[in-house]
């Protein structure tokens, strides 16, 4: 049996309980009946005698030392109640050498300012809540803060923006680490979407459609191109699908999603390739023209620009190897 996947889960007085709920509830939680890989989720922080505190009257255990994180894969630092919190001293200089040996650093909404405070992120790109922005900027003005994103990497330091996107970005690592069909599994199990991709706006001016029936033809026509990834979809399809103009249908579709329909659907693909990949032996071609990219060659461009992998490399590392041919659910 291979050995469980590591994860530190920082924890110091005003961590954020809603943090600390996710990344317990995505990586805390045994899912190895439905094919979910092995977690060994740790909560480590520089004192192990005391719980720690969190607001609500909640408390949180440690159960691992700091040291601990010499061992852990993945490092993930909540956000704070109060942002300006100062971690101990001992955290941040644990945290800097676990980037210095190579380690993943994830930060979850306000979880930027600690890392930000160990200098971890002078000079790279990382995100925050929308409404933190300016904060962040002021008392860390070495950081090169991205406008706007759900969640962003540099040098193997990630950071999320509010709330959900600490779902996002937990998910994004469950599925570069073990897979799509993982990252999906937790997420049905948590109820949740199971792809949102990085550079989706975290803030959108036009939440809700002017109408009810704006949101069900716009539902309805994501669910109608879900089912017909395999044919040559375009924007036009899905605008004369909806009954609205090209034009009139991209504004909706961004101002409802946070992306535009073009690159909505190239996620789908992707999505649609990956689980391809892993559930089945299916030759290249043929997961190509299943995933709708129509071609081997146009599908690995995209892996190689969107996941910085191949096809032929990704299906080494998450296949199943359940030969099961043409059983997939995906579209014929």
């Amino acid at each position: 049996m291979e050995n469980p996947y590591r994860v530190a889960l920082v924890a110091f007085p005003g961590i954020r309980a809603f943090d600390v709920s996710v990344i317990t509830e995505v990586w805390g939680s045994d899912r190895t009946d439905r094919g979910v890989p092995a977690f060994d989720l740790r909560r480590v922080a520089a004192d192990t005698s005391a719980p720690i505190p969190m607001r609500g009257g909640l408390t949180l255990l440690p159960d691992r030392a700091l040291s601990w994180l010499s061992h852990a894969d993945l490092i993930l630092v909540p956000g704070l109640d109060d942002h300006l919190t100062p971690a101990p001293k001992p955290v941040l200089d644990a945290l800097c050498r676990a980037h210095a040996r190579g380690t993943t650093l994830a930060a979850l909404c306000g979880g930027a300012f600690t890392l930000a405070q160990a200098g971890l992120l002078d000079g790279r790109r990382a995100i925050t809540h929308w409404s933190l922005v300016d904060l962040l900027r002021t008392h860390h003005p070495r950081v090169d803060l991205v406008p706007d994103a759900l969640f962003i990497e540099d040098d193997n330091v990630w950071t999320a923006a509010g709330t959900a996107a600490g779902i996002d970005l937990c998910l994004h690592l469950v599925r570069i680490a073990h897979g799509a069909e993982a990252a999906a599994t937790i997420a049905r199990s948590m109820v949740t979407a199971p792809f949102r991709t990085g550079t989706q706006a975290q803030f959108i001016e036009r939440p809700t459609p002017r109408t009810a029936d704006d949101a069900d033809t716009l539902a309805a026509v994501r669910e109608h191109a879900l089912r017909h990834l395999h044919q040559p979809l375009t924007v036009a399809d899905l605008a004369a699908h909806a009954g609205m103009s090209p034009r009139s249908f991209a504004r909706h579709f961004t101002a409802e999603t946070g992306t535009t329909p073009l690159r909505w659907l190239l996620d789908q693909r992707l999505a649609a390739a990956q689980k391809l990949l892993e559930r089945t032996d299916l030759p290249m071609p043929e997961v190509a023209r299943r995933a709708g990219f129509g071609s081997e060659v146009t599908m690995r461009q995209h892996f190689a620009s969107r996941l910085a992998t191949s096809p032929r490399a990704y299906r080494a590392a998450f296949s199943s190897g359940s030969g099961t041919g043409g059983s997939s659910p995906i579209a014929r």
